[in-house]
């Protein structure tokens, strides 16, 4: 047995909860949003890249990068893999997948869309599952509370507005922990170190109107309004439709809206910052859908927000963001419908002349993606093989030449060196391990071969002997069957 599926099966196991959740994501050909870490295989390279990225954004700095691979060649895995690991870092993380309907520029609301995904998936390390901006929010107001109390010598038992236990802001006019008495000294203490927080804010784009709207949060915590504290956040979360709606409830005249909703993402990236977090993180995939727009001005009017963004985080114009892309090499270097086609960005983009196979640039603002080794793919079955045991309760019925054998069947196709993908290989797997797990008393080894391909016969083998085979059916029928076409 080779170190590296021992290595496989010597791996902590994996909780039923996040097996089944992780079986039946990659069966149905998506990505688990939780326990990618005990299915993570290869992709060194990579990470490493993008862990080089975060470190950047946590001392101010600021990235983008494209990941480009085909369909079902690693993209989306990459893009919860790094984004699994940047929340555990203390990172905030959004992330949002384009659509028809959620674009980045648009003249009906989708690039606003677009950015409400990204609100409506705010993710934190004790909040992943998204929907964190109101933790996110609370967990600010708590720590400057006591911050100023310490600072006031107020200690555990902190006057008017102290943090409850557990990291809860506590409303004006609650008893605060030992007991002590509220007092408005502390709440405007606390105001005056919101003020000087946020005034850095205020020299950005529409930072005035944010600034103010975190002060109204804290406001609407300290009197206990929690109607206008969940107003508050419908308008970080661009949910305000009319300006006049907004004025009339939160007494500001501006919303957030399809032209300047990225301003407002590097607003809360300088904001989070202040908050405690390392920074934030932007994942957006499924750039596909762009080049898709059938309409060329539309498309363009998107490259160009794609070039904002572009030179804002490499020029320095935003602090604390990073910003990773996912598309399909089609939809990146085409030059007639893809982000090549835009000018501006393909002189940017295009990759130098001394990047050759084998030396790839890193650094680059295009990650290609690589297919996985055979070694990779063979660990990464024996770890499927483990979890879809300890799921279901069975011992692990595949030895080492099983999993040698099927992948020889899934590379025996025509092609299959640069057209098959880990997405395919994981979904034909799972099926593998749910027929052996249903039908006990059938040999592994006579489900393999019932496929044909065995993997003796060389790369292709059993896909040219079936051609073959075909040919030959067919010169055997009567040739009088074809007597009626003419060429």
């Amino acid at each position: 047995m080779t170190d590296n599926v021992k290595a496989a099966e010597a791996a902590p196991r994996v909780p039923k909860r996040v097996a089944a959740v992780i079986i039946n994501s990659l069966k149905g050909g998506v990505v688990p949003r939780i326990g990618l870490p005990y299915i993570t295989v290869g992709r060194e390279a990579e990470i490493r890249a993008l862990l080089t990225d975060l470190s950047l954004i946590a001392d101010g700095g600021a990235s983008f990068r494209f990941l480009v691979g085909r369909y079902g060649s690693g993209k989306s895995f990459l893009l919860q893999t790094i984004r699994t690991h940047a929340m555990g870092e203390g990172f905030v993380v959004a992330d949002a997948d384009l659509s028809p309907e959620r674009r980045l520029q648009g003249s009906q609301g989708q690039g606003l869309a677009t950015y409400r995904e990204l609100m409506r998936n705010l993710s934190t390390k004790t909040r992943p599952e998204g929907g964190a901006l109101m933790l996110i929010l609370d967990r600010w107001i708590s720590n400057l509370q006591m911050q100023v109390a310490g600072e006031l010598g107020a200690g555990a038992a902190a006057p008017g507005g102290a943090a409850a236990p557990g990291g809860a802001p506590v409303p004006n006019g609650a008893a605060a922990p030992g007991g002590a008495p509220n007092g408005s000294a502390l709440n405007q203490a606390v105001e005056a170190r919101i003020r000087e927080q946020v005034a850095s804010l205020e020299e950005m784009v529409h930072g005035f109107d944010f600034a103010r709207l975190l002060t109204l949060y804290y406001r609407a915590v300290v009197d206990g309004n929690d109607e206008l504290k969940g107003n508050v956040a419908r308008w970080f979360r661009g949910e305000y439709r009319t300006k006049t709606e907004a004025r009339q409830e939160l007494g500001v005249s501006i919303i957030i809206g399809d032209d300047d909703w990225y301003d407002y993402v590097k607003l809360f990236a300088q904001f989070l910052k202040g908050a405690g977090y390392q920074g934030m993180l932007v994942l957006i995939d499924e750039l596909v859908n762009l080049y898709k727009i059938p309409n060329s001005v539309t498309r363009q009017y998107n490259y160009e927000k794609i070039l904002t963004m572009y030179n804002d985080t490499l020029q320095g114009k935003a602090h604390h963001l990073g910003i990773i892309m996912g598309g399909t090499p089609q939809s990146i270097e085409d030059r007639r419908r893809g982000v090549f086609s835009y000018e501006a960005l393909r002189s940017r983009l295009t990759q130098g002349r001394f990047a050759a196979e084998g030396m790839r640039d890193m650094l680059a603002p295009i990650i290609h993606l690589h297919p996985l080794t055979y070694e990779e793919l063979l660990v990464l079955i024996e770890m499927l093989q483990q979890t879809h045991a300890g799921y279901f309760g069975y011992e692990a019925r595949l030895n080492e030449s099983d999993l040698v054998q099927f992948l020889q069947i899934e590379f025996g196709r025509v092609g299959a060196d640069t057209h098959l993908t880990p997405r395919e290989v994981i979904r034909d797997f799972i099926e593998l391990l749910d027929i052996a797990y249903q039908n006990p008393s059938t040999p592994v080894a006579s489900i393999l071969s019932g496929v044909g391909g065995s993997g003796d016969e060389g790369e292709g083998g059993g896909a040219q002997q079936s051609s073959l085979s075909v040919t030959a059916a067919a010169g055997q029928r009567d040739a009088s069957e074809f007597a009626e076409f003419k060429i």
